[in-house]
């Protein structure tokens, strides 16, 4: 009895591939991805297959320096994983698919022939609780219409110290009720480049708009109590920009907010637009409060938009916001 348990046990080791520190389910365990070999895994979406579905423990990926060509799928089974760059300039996972494009083998698995904006992503995360820290995510797609460089429709998601590179929708922050932090990131694109229904929180990071266009394009369920918020950020823009909006509702009920946004010249003074729709104005939540730089001036914002007061500012909190439905504070937020 003893020696067939001792066989089990070495048969779970072997085709798991892990170590002896993966047994337990209170270790944390780390891998190394490296395209020379020297790593534990070649590519990442190779290591990712490769851990047990629904780990209970933490799994650290240390990626290597290297332009990853892969379109990277972290499934809803494979949650509690911590991919970390060597470094955000040296680590780029790439992907060129966009809307339109036709589909490599005939068609998906719905039977389209073609790709959409869902899934034109170079990196999508669907599992709950993955952490993404120092690499650059792009889709080089060109301005071809829809292509998205990351799409992330599970719930505790963390991106830190991140580049998200693409034109139009770089950034499909997408399934309501998923909660998503963002810290110290830098997103540039053209139109609604930063979109979707999550609760999304923007820390210290840096947007740049290539085109003029608009930023954000917020679908919030009308249930929801916040969208996508924006703390201490910095909007630039390449000298071609010069007429840009600060957001559209793509839903009657969108909430975007910036807060101590310091906000360039090409911000456009209306500060956002409808949609073509006036009925929209009666729905959204386009707020700002404490607005700094050429764009910051509120005095001719639209007449729907609002600025909050000092009260109104106290329930725009870390905690406040992503804790609605259950408690949970990224470990890398400030207050």
């Amino acid at each position: 009895m003893k020696q067939l348990l001792l066989v089990s046990c070495l048969l779970i080791y072997v085709t798991q591939g892990w170590g002896q520190a993966i047994l337990s389910p209170t270790s944390p365990v780390s891998f190394t991805v490296a395209q020379d070999g020297s790593g534990n895994y070649k590519t990442i979406q190779e290591a990712v297959n490769s851990f047990r579905d629904h780990m209970q423990v933490r799994v650290t990926l240390y990626i290597k320096n290297g332009i990853y060509a892969e379109k990277l799928v972290i499934p809803s089974w494979k949650p509690n994983i911590h991919v970390i760059g060597e470094s955000k300039e040296g680590v780029i996972i790439t992907g060129n698919d966009y809307s339109g494009k036709d589909y490599p083998g005939g068609k998906d698995w719905t039977g389209k022939d073609k790709y959409s904006t869902y899934n034109s992503y170079t990196v999508l995360v669907d599992a709950p609780d993955i952490s993404l820290e120092n690499l650059t995510i792009r889709n080089t797609a060109g301005r071809v219409g829809q292509a998205v460089a990351l799409h992330v429709e599970g719930d505790r998601f963390v991106c830190k110290n991140c580049v998200l590179l693409g034109n139009q929708d770089t950034l499909y922050a997408a399934a309501e009720g998923s909660r998503q932090y963002y810290g110290n990131c830098y997103i540039e694109g053209t139109t609604d480049f930063i979109f979707g229904k999550s609760i999304s929180v923007f820390q210290s990071c840096t947007i740049k708009n290539l085109s003029d266009s608009f930023i954000t394009a917020a679908a919030t369920p009308a249930y929801q109590s916040y969208g996508f918020v924006f703390f201490d950020c910095k909007l630039i823009a390449d000298p071609a920009a010069q007429k840009v909006y600060l957001g559209r509702p793509w839903r009657p009920y969108a909430k975007t907010v910036f807060i101590r946004t310091d906000m360039g010249s090409h911000i456009l003074p209306v500060g956002w637009d409808n949609w073509g729709n006036r009925a929209n104005e009666q729905s959204v939540l386009y707020a700002e409060y404490g607005s700094t730089g050429p764009g910051g001036d509120r005095s001719k914002r639209v007449a729907w938009s609002k600025k909050l007061t000092a009260k109104e500012i106290r329930q725009y909190t870390i905690a406040g916001i992503f804790s609605e439905k259950s408690p949970w504070i990224p470990t890398v937020a400030h207050p």
